[in-house]
């Protein structure tokens, strides 16, 4: 197989990534409040709620800062490694880009990831996880 293919299928596949990790913290969101509704006991779990927050915070820290999300770099690096233009038109990219990119001024971002943000702190207490459980020799406590 030709290297600049293997470049290529690895920028998608970090692209594939970056929509995930999107979808976990807008879908996230969502069925946090879905779940408070409908009593799913697993939008209360203490870890999933934590690596939610902590996802937000990172996206909304990037953007004050105004710092190019890493999977964005690392992307691109691959795809311009492959001698292939930014954002190829593979089908893969052409739709996955579609969705995640789209222009806007900077001041867009941080106001709506800082919102975001505020409402997935808001979800906090309003949908409270569970306590943090210490794990020992006989499980958890």
């Amino acid at each position: 197989m030709d290297s600049s293919v293997v470049f290529l299928l690895a920028a998608d596949a970090i692209l594939l990534l970056h929509v995930l990790f999107v979808a976990f913290v807008v879908a996230g969101l969502v069925l946090i409040f879905v779940g408070k509704v409908r009593a799913w006991s697993w939008v209360r779990n203490p870890w999933f709620r934590l690596a939610h927050l902590i996802a937000i915070g990172v996206v909304i820290i990037q953007s004050w800062f105004r710092v190019i999300c890493p999977l964005t770099t690392l992307e691109m690096a691959l795809r311009s490694r492959a001698g292939d233009t930014v954002y190829s038109v593979s089908f893969i990219s052409h739709w996955l880009e579609t969705i995640l990119y789209y222009q806007a001024p900077a001041w867009v971002f941080v106001v709506c990831y800082t919102t975001f943000g505020v409402v997935v702190v808001a979800s906090w207490f309003l949908v409270r996880p569970r306590p943090f459980t210490k794990l020992t020799g006989q499980g958890a406590i």
